[in-house]
């Protein structure tokens, strides 16, 4: 089971997540500093499992007009490349290759509050 009924991640995910190898994302370090792992990377199975927990239990957010399901751990968001069911760009958890992840006050909408958005 992945999940506990509150929502929060199982013991396993959570050490899925505390010893996945999250590389830090070069290309956006001046404007969108994140980590990210993929999945043929680490363990598939926990990979696919983590995946369904942030689509099942995240919230809907923006990346500036795009839709993304995000998912707070620890102080951290979690979220995946997919929008939300019924976009037309939707694919199933299988499908997915990446997870990322930065600290809360690191998301768009947070920085869109504290009015820190990059340049585009």
């Amino acid at each position: 089971m992945s999940t506990q009924e509150d929502g929060e991640l199982a013991a396993h995910l959570v050490e899925f997540v505390e010893s996945a190898v999250w590389v830090f994302a070069v290309t956006y370090a001046e404007t969108w500093p994140h980590h990210y792992i993929v999945k043929d990377r680490e363990d598939e199975t926990l990979f696919i499992e983590l995946v369904r927990h942030i689509r099942r239990y995240g919230y809907e957010g923006r990346f500036y007009n795009t839709p993304i399901t995000y998912f707070d751990h620890d102080g951290k968001v979690y979220w995946t490349m997919v929008p939300p069911v019924g976009h037309p760009a939707w694919y199933p958890p299988e499908e997915e290759t990446i997870i990322n992840r930065c600290p809360k006050d690191a998301t768009y909408e947070s920085r869109l509050r504290a009015g820190t958005l990059p340049d585009r």
